[in-house]
């Protein structure tokens, strides 16, 4: 009997703690009056609602219809983490201002691992380790070294790339151009590295990491998160011993990214065998994804917008007409000259949204818009909602470059976002629309090209092509 008794008192104390952890996970403390919203289930939190695909280049329904019911500023729980989403304008751009004060760069816990955004040696800081890294990658692959150097090697490299692809049946593009990015930056940044003829493939092992960022963090063998982990090591081991043989023969002068930082690395202390390791395996990635991403949506949106595509075909075959010698490589000023590509490699990147949105953590409590924003809690600034505003894009899911030459330039750097925002502007922002204007470039003036298969997409909540955009290539007729 007093057994029977014990275990139902026990099973009551069990419940109440339960109930109370329940309540207390539904309602965190705050110095003020959170934002509205819902914080899920404990320590899921409303995860699975985020991963949940869904198939339209309209925002992520799980932010849609809170930003419906909610507002523009609300609370949730994500992977076990207390955030607050913000899709208000004012208030994302004063957030961006605040960097160092009132926040901080931040990134989901699987990020943060396979980055390395953690502990000393990460590559996030503020001060002059930011300064340092943003001048070394403008000094690079700045519009002056694009202008200089790069553009005519660029070209170079595309045409070699798409006589590649011409010769198969067809091409998954989306792979096979950020391996095209990716091989070309490594090259500048490791002017030793050869995707030919290199023992370990950066592109496939760059992929595999993709693949499991938006994963569980559960490394048992087999998991998305697990394989993601051994690309990783994969990529640091073999940027090591480069990194190494590098320092060991510093009297011959190349000139290259690698050259600059491991002669730095005796000045500057922050910059550490681990630091530098760190820093190029993370600028190595943001140089392709965005670009292979994006390339891979416009050739499906132009698929289904002859108009678009007869224009952007007629500018580039006006810039070959124009030329004394039609054989001639493209210069700055043609570049330049390239309005309406411009136009579409805006408005693919407006409804791309490759990423939700950007991260930050609150240092202190903020104010915002009424509510109170808790230190410590995660801030992110849902930049897509932004670019899919009816507000300041009039039918905003309508893919229409012809609505950039009307659009005000002061509304636009507020609404649109793609390579960041504030002090924590991408540095290789231009060197991504140049990459992406001289391969529309070499393959509007070269090349045919045709849908091999269907092709679907998806958001879960990053852009995603399901399996695959399978296009034809054939060279033109001269």
């Amino acid at each position: 009997m007093w057994n029977t008794v014990g275990l139902g008192v026990l099973a009551a104390l069990l419940i109440i703690c339960f109930t109370h952890w329940f309540w207390r996970w539904r309602n965190p403390k705050c110095n003020g009056v959170l934002p509205p919203g819902s914080m899920g289930f404990p320590l899921i939190g409303e995860t699975l609602p985020l991963i949940i695909p869904s198939y339209s280049l309209d925002l992520h329904p799980f932010i849609k219809t809170r930003l419906q019911r909610y507002g523009p500023i609300f609370r949730t729980s994500i992977a076990g983490r207390q955030v607050v989403i913000s899709a208000d304008p004012e208030l994302n751009n004063y957030l961006f201002t605040q960097e160092g004060r009132l926040v901080e760069l931040y990134y989901l816990d699987t990020f943060a691992k396979i980055f390395f955004q953690e502990g000393e040696s990460r590559t996030n800081q503020l001060g002059v380790v930011h300064k340092y890294i943003r001048s070394i990658f403008l000094n690079h692959f700045g519009a002056e070294k694009l202008k200089e150097k790069w553009l005519p090697q660029i070209e170079e490299f595309v045409n070699k790339t798409l006589s590649q692809w011409s010769s198969q049946a067809f091409v998954e593009v989306k792979r096979s151009a950020s391996a095209m990015v990716l091989n070309f930056s490594a090259k500048q940044i490791i002017m030793s590295y050869d995707a030919e003829n290199s023992s370990g493939s950066l592109s496939k092992a760059y992929t595999g990491i993709i693949e499991g960022l938006m994963s569980f963090p559960l490394n048992i063998p087999g998991t998305a998160y697990n394989k993601c982990l051994k690309n990783q090591k994969r990529i640091i081991t073999m940027l090591r011993d480069i990194l190494k043989k590098r320092r060991s023969s510093l009297e011959v002068y190349r000139g290259d990214f690698l050259d600059q930082i491991s002669r730095d690395m005796d000045r500057e202390k922050f910059l550490s065998e681990d630091f530098v390791v760190q820093l190029i395996f993370g600028g190595l990635f943001v140089t392709f994804e965005t670009v292979s991403a994006v390339l891979a949506l416009a050739f499906k949106l132009l698929s289904e917008h002859p108009l678009v595509l007869e224009e952007l075909v007629a500018e580039h075959e006006a810039i070959l007409k124009k030329r004394e010698n039609p054989s001639s490589g493209l210069t700055w000023d043609e570049y330049k000259s390239m309005t309406f590509t411009l136009r579409v490699i805006n408005e693919t990147l407006r409804l791309g949204n490759v990423a939700p949105g950007l991260l930050r953590r609150a240092l202190e409590d903020i104010p915002a818009k009424g509510f109170t924003i808790p230190k410590g809690w995660t801030i992110m600034l849902v930049t897509s909602a932004l670019q899919l505003s009816p507000n300041t894009f009039k039918d905003p899911l309508e893919f229409n470059p012809w609505r950039w030459k009307e659009l005000d330039s002061h509304v636009v750097s507020k609404n649109f976002m793609p390579f960041g925002g504030g002090m924590r502007q991408c540095a290789g922002a231009e060197y991504s629309r140049v990459f992406m204007a001289t391969f529309f470039h070499v393959l509007f003036t070269k090349y045919r090209w045709g849908k091999a298969r269907e092709w679907q997409i998806s958001r879960n909540p990053v852009l995603g092509f399901g399996k695959g955009i399978h296009i034809k290539f054939s060279q033109k007729e001269v």
